[in-house]
């Protein structure tokens, strides 16, 4: 095989014409890697004008985020097979991070001797900020989701955000509801007062009652100096009362009082203090079936379940485990200074197998554990912990609905921010009009 380095002119020529008239920027390289042609495209993506980038080795013109470790044009030259629509990004002249999509294909002369390469990239910016607006839209403070069922609860956090009604939040362990208790907290006008939690369970009644009440000098033998309780930091916000089906009968007397009066004695003291706190309860119990087995009291039930938000579990969710998926690897590169981009398609169909006892707590555990062992850019199933291994691969049914619930959801938002008009739809989303037209029918999407 014959190998030259001979420059290829800019090209005016018919087929010029079209590279400078398409929308993808273009460029090809001789076999010592400079840029020998760069159409107008390019020029408008990286911002660096063609006379800065001819005969420049085209690592130092883009700078991308594959250049040195998995190059697209090395594995093609090496291979002499075309890469085609890598996700990757690029930085420009002026400092900015652009994501691209890569295709890449070896330039061959009239005899058939290979003389460089060619790459056409992709700006995917606008497709970045969709997806970007998209997650907005599914997320509600820390809470992320797609799903119908926590639909209900988005669209009841900020009708309650406002006001100082007593909030109950129930779910299984995992589900998220200190979550839920803080994006009430933050969606509305007390989002700048104190939110104070305090994890019922995890405190004896004694020490319970001195941390939420607070207690005078010499309350009890320790207490040396006054102290203020949770119900007098939280001043005006929110108190937030995890795990509340834990409380002892003698405590739930007392915030029964709270709730009705709206005021409250520390321990050791004969005055009386406002309340002025909204409390957020939660729990993972039944609180219903406690007040029937008299576990709990069936007037502080009330006093708390004025506005309820159950959270479903996992495993009732499952089409958000990818959504979950994505922003806990987001949150895990930024901690870790990981360059995850996902998971294998064997590694998803274990996560949407599994049955998720611990709900999205334990899905944040699994993926933390794998950014911190993965070696490459793609989780797969050696990274994810040892329960997950014998879970069965062939059911795909779940990734299939996760994964057209968010196409779907996608073309909708790029349909509606175009005012339905079609052309400008597919031109935004990288699609011909054709396929645009098949996927709506294919959806079932309903337009105007």
């Amino acid at each position: 095989m014959k190998k030259e380095n001979r420059r290829i002119d800019q090209p005016y020529s018919f087929t010029g014409s079209i590279l400078e008239s398409i929308s993808d920027g273009v460029f090809t390289i001789n076999l010592n890697w400079e840029i020998t042609s760069f159409n107008r495209a390019a020029e408008e993506i990286t911002g660096i004008p063609r006379k800065d980038a001819m005969g420049r080795r085209c690592c130092d013109v883009f700078r991308s985020s594959i250049c040195q470790s998995a190059c697209p044009l090395k594995t093609t030259l090496k291979t002499l097979e075309p890469v085609i629509n890598r996700s990757c990004f690029i930085i420009r002249a002026d400092g900015k991070r652009i994501p691209i999509s890569v295709s890449t294909a070896v330039l061959y002369d009239p005899e058939g001797n290979i003389i460089g390469g060619a790459e056409t990239f992709r700006d995917l910016s606008e497709i970045e900020t969709l997806r970007k607006e998209l997650g907005q839209k599914y997320r509600m403070g820390d809470l992320v989701s797609r799903s119908s069922t926590m639909r209900k609860v988005f669209d009841l956090i900020p009708a309650v955000a406002n006001t100082y009604s007593t909030v109950l939040i129930q779910g299984e362990t995992g589900t998220g509801k200190e979550l839920a208790a803080k994006a009430i907290h933050n969606s509305g006008n007390m989002s700048k007062k104190p939110f104070i939690a305090v994890n019922c369970g995890a405190l004896p009644d004694s020490l319970l009652e001195s941390e939420l009440f607070g207690y005078k000098k010499g309350a009890f033998t320790g207490a040396y100096a006054d102290k203020k309780g949770l119900m007098e930091a939280a001043e005006d916000g929110t108190l937030f009362l995890d795990e509340i089906g834990e409380v002892s009968p003698a405590t739930q007397v007392k915030l029964l009082r709270v709730l009705q009066e709206k005021v409250f004695q520390p321990l050791g003291s004969t005055g009386i203090h406002r309340f002025k706190a909204r409390i957020i309860a939660a729990t993972n119990r039944n609180l219903a079936e406690m007040v029937k087995q008299n576990e709990f009291r069936e007037d502080l039930f009330y006093r708390i379940n004025v506005i309820r938000l159950d959270l479903p579990p996992l495993r009732q969710r499952k089409e958000d485990i990818p959504l979950l998926i994505e922003h806990f690897i987001d949150k895990f590169n930024f901690i870790y200074g990981k360059k995850l981009e996902g998971v294998s398609d064997e590694a998803l169909s274990l996560l949407m197998n599994h049955n998720w006892p611990g709900n999205i707590r334990e899905l944040e555990n699994a993926i933390e554990r794998a950014a911190i062992l993965c070696k490459n850019n793609i989780v797969t199933i050696n990274s994810l912990p040892e329960e997950f291994h014998g879970a069965p691969l062939t059911n795909h049914s779940n990734i299939s609905k996760a994964r057209i619930t968010a196409e779907s959801a996608i073309i909708q938002a790029a349909l509606a921010r175009n005012h339905y008009n079609k052309v400008e739809t597919a031109k935004e989303l990288g699609i011909h009009k054709a396929t645009l037209y098949r996927k709506i029918k294919k959806y079932g999407i309903t337009t105007p």
